[in-house]
């Protein structure tokens, strides 16, 4: 069991999930070593055996990753070297110092096409040169690293990045707004799944791969809606089809995951998310 006091590392720190994790980790008594492309670059090898060596963590949050999604499908070798092998070079890092390594990864690693919620132990088949790189570094963090989680998550959505919800809330004054509703999935907000990622440490939870996402699904249109309510905005909100809304990186159809009742459920989230943001 990781306990309060221990030392956890965080790759990523400036990211949408690392900027809440952090304050998260410190508010629940972690020692947090917030690290940046600029004080760690993940994919030297030599420099992040030194730097986490040095650092001698306790854990190791690996939130550190490429997640242009349709980036990925024309630059896949960029994709890989952040996702596959930096993951790599941290996992080894990870095993040197016996630091556990808590990964955070994507519903992307599946296809979409099963109809009920995918548990941690289906089969994967990527769809997109992003998921691929994504499951390449849970495939490498499962070879280097003896303790680790692995933490699937989808839609993330934060105050601190760009995400579905602000780009929402950002088209509110146009005339008519178009959002596909065939593709189904898990809305997850930051401090959520950074809430899980800390119950996974203190529980002493057995180690591998976890579905942390929030609980219920929807459509991305679905999820528009309830943003639109919540915050109080009357638009011209309509659905479509995938078809009508083509990308360079095909989206899953269906990726709701089972989370095994690790988070709550995403409307409640999304809920404390517009308040906050009001505030």
């Amino acid at each position: 069991m990781v306990s309060s006091g221990a030392k956890v590392l965080v790759t990523g720190s400036r990211g949408m999930l690392g900027q809440d994790i952090c304050p998260v980790l410190e508010d629940a008594g972690f020692d947090v070593i917030e690290t940046t492309r600029q004080n760690l670059d993940i994919t030297d090898e030599n420099q992040t055996m030194q730097f986490i060596c040095d650092s001698k963590p306790d854990v190791v949050i690996h939130c550190a990753g490429y997640t242009n999604v349709d980036g990925a499908e024309e630059n896949f070798e960029s994709a890989e070297l952040i996702n596959a092998a930096g993951s790599a070079n941290v996992a080894k890092a990870c095993e040197a110092v016996n630091a556990i390594m808590v990964y955070v990864s994507t519903d992307y690693v599946f296809d979409g096409t099963k109809n009920t919620p995918y548990l941690p132990h289906d089969r994967t088949n990527p769809q997109t040169k992003y998921g691929l790189s994504k499951l390449h570094g849970e495939e490498n963090v499962k070879k280097y690293c003896s303790k680790y989680y692995i933490a699937r998550t989808s839609w993330l959505y934060g105050h601190h990045g760009k995400n579905f919800v602000e780009t929402m809330i950002s088209l509110a004054d146009r005339p008519e707004i178009k959002v596909v509703d065939d593709q189904i999935g898990c809305p997850t907000w930051t401090v959520d799944l950074s809430m899980a990622i800390i119950k996974l440490l203190e529980q002493d939870s057995e180690f591998g791969i976890y579905h942390l996402c929030g609980s219920g699904y929807t459509s991305w249109y679905g999820f528009a809606k309830e943003i639109f309510a919540m915050s109080g905005l009357k638009v011209n909100l309509l659905p479509c089809t995938t078809e009508e809304f083509p990308r360079p990186a095909k989206r899953p159809a269906y990726s709701v995951m089972d989370n095994g009742g690790m988070l709550r459920d995403w409307k409640k989230a999304l809920k404390e998310y517009i308040e906050l943001r009001v505030d």
